[in-house]
């Protein structure tokens, strides 16, 4: 084919040459916005447009050796896609990233599929900077969720030292405990504790413990118990035994991110690992915040975050960072094999098309969505005799108590139930103990209930689902996530009204809503593709 200028001048010898000119201006222009993504590694300030995104994509693609025209392949892996549909889909890059022993290895056959999965690294280490992880000095993207991904950053660690033991604060998600099992290690639970209410630090802290379950006396956030970490170090025989400590840094609220600044120094004053499971916490300010001042006076080793939750891609993939560089090429060499480059490819395409200035907005945007949010909540909650559940430190996610559904455990999950039929989803209910009908805040809560057990990764907990085994009241779960719009939180406060409203409507005619759920089910019309109007979700 033709060197550019060569095309330029066969161009002007068949077409008048001012129209060629201009078309040669724009085609300058392109060839700059590539020359600084390649010298700069980082995200251009303007996002590209999508024709400029396509271009590039294609141009990497025929670099890889499945779309040369001329190539033979008689290997036993040569990126054939039988499929024309997966072909599109794939953009033609089918031999993935990475090599055997390294996932950051240039791939010899794919040159171009190994350059995107550069530039998507060091823009990813770019993105993960501007929302606040400042002293980051590595980042890469791994073709595996947060749980797989967690599993081999214990086993990369693992291979260094030769210790059984890791440290978990309890946040009920059962990836964290499978990718800790899978990784040969034995797990130690740290249970999450309550703050102390105003009036109640008077009390001893053997009358703390024992009225742990009495609402009155204990705030509703779940928060890090630092002391019971050092007991446990001590319980397990020292240092020398544990591997790292977990600690997490987005969750459900009423659980808290844990305090990574006392957790790390707890790190550094006994030579431990500190891994962070920071999920979703990329789309929070102060959590990135806290983590960067971690790193600064503490010790955090690696940090770990999804990809779809904090850039909006599909599920597949997660990111390692660290101010560490050589922990995160330990990970990337302990990778088995090439891997998928979808992920890469993704997150690439994304950050393309955001540019710096849409990434800020977009994270700029979620957060002035919180605070609204939290007061439409506890004004509808209180409408209905429940409260928002105060969680100081959590910056996404909001708990309101269901303690006046009833007794029965069916009726209060079957809130959720109502809910997810009026196409509101992603709310969680969780009930750690059942009140009585008319439970209040003031009231004798009565006989401990016997609460239902689950086991994980060989452990039982005792209300898995509410990070605490002693949580004393059911509640729902609703998150201002990256990507939510204002006009969905509205809605969901209109489908939560009314679905309040039908169990009050329920509640007024027996005191057994099971059997009214079980037998008057609502007529509501299931969701589909489309969002229903309020007169279909009520």
């Amino acid at each position: 084919m033709f060197s550019s200028e060569e095309f330029w001048q066969c161009a002007r010898d068949v077409v008048d040459v001012p129209y060629v000119r201009q078309a040669e201006e724009v085609s300058k222009r392109k060839k700059a916005l590539v020359k600084a993504l390649m010298k700069s590694g980082r995200m251009p300030d303007d996002g590209w447009q999508e024709h400029e995104i396509v271009e590039f994509l294609h141009m990497c693609a025929g670099m890889d050796s499945n779309n040369f025209s001329a190539n033979v392949g008689v290997g036993e892996r040569e990126g054939r896609v039988i499929s024309p549909l997966v072909k599109r889909l794939s953009l033609g890059m089918a031999h993935g990233v990475g090599r055997s022993g390294d996932i950051a290895a240039v791939q010899p056959k794919a040159a171009g599929s190994s350059l995107i999965a550069k530039l998507a690294n060091t823009m990813c280490l770019d993105a993960l900077r501007i929302a606040g992880l400042t002293e980051l000095k590595k980042a890469i993207i791994l073709p595996c969720a947060t749980g797989l991904s967690l599993a081999l950053c214990l086993l990369s660690l693992k291979s260094t030292i030769n210790k059984s033991w890791v440290i978990w604060l309890r946040i009920d998600q059962k990836s964290c405990l499978k990718a800790i099992a899978l990784a040969g290690l034995r797990i130690k639970v740290i249970e999450p504790t309550r703050d102390i209410r105003k009036g109640s630090v008077s009390k001893s802290k053997k009358q703390q413990a024992a009225d742990f379950g009495n609402i009155s006396d204990f705030g509703d956030e779940l928060r890090t118990d630092v002391h019971a970490i050092e007991q446990a170090i001590q319980e397990l025989g020292g240092a020398q035994n544990i591997l790292a400590i977990i600690s997490t840094t987005s969750c459900f609220a009423p659980r808290a991110p844990d305090d990574v600044e006392s957790v790390g120094k707890i790190c550094a004053k006994f030579n431990i690992f500190h891994i962070i499971n920071n999920a979703y916490g990329v789309q929070c300010s102060i959590t990135c915040a806290a983590i960067s001042r971690a790193q600064r006076v503490a010790r955090v080793d690696l940090i770990i975050q999804s990809t779809d939750k904090n850039f909006l891609v599909p599920v597949g993939g997660a990111i390692i960072a660290s101010s560490n560089e050589d922990l995160v090429n330990c990970v990337a060499k302990s990778y088995p094999g090439r891997a998928s480059a979808a992920p890469c490819r993704d997150i690439f395409i994304t950050l393309l098309d955001l540019g710096r200035i849409g990434w800020q907005s977009l994270l700029s945007d979620r957060e002035k969505l919180i605070l609204p949010f939290r007061v439409a909540l506890a004004s509808l909650a209180a409408k209905y005799n429940e409260k928002l559940l105060i969680c100081d430190h959590n910056y996404i996610s909001c708990a309101v108590s269901l303690t006046t559904i009833g007794s029965e455990k069916s009726a209060i999950t079957k809130f959720g139930s109502l809910l997810f039929t009026r196409c509101c989803s992603g709310c969680r209910v969780v009930v750690p103990s059942i009140p009585t009908d008319s439970f209040q805040e003031d009231d004798d809560p009565g006989p401990t209930p016997i609460l239902p057990s689950t086991t994980v990764a060989g452990i039982t907990f005792t209300a898995f689902g509410a990070s605490s085994s002693t949580y004393p009241l059911p509640y729902f779960t609703a998150a201002v996530a990256l990507g939510v719009q204002q006009a969905e939180l509205d809605e969901f406060i209109k489908r939560l009204d009314k679905t309040f409203a039908y169990v009050r409507k329920l509640q007024a005619r027996s005191s057994s809503l099971t059997s009214h759920f079980e037998n008057n089910e609502e007529t509501t019309t299931p969701c589909t593709a489309a969002t229903p109007s309020l007169a279909t979700a009520s």
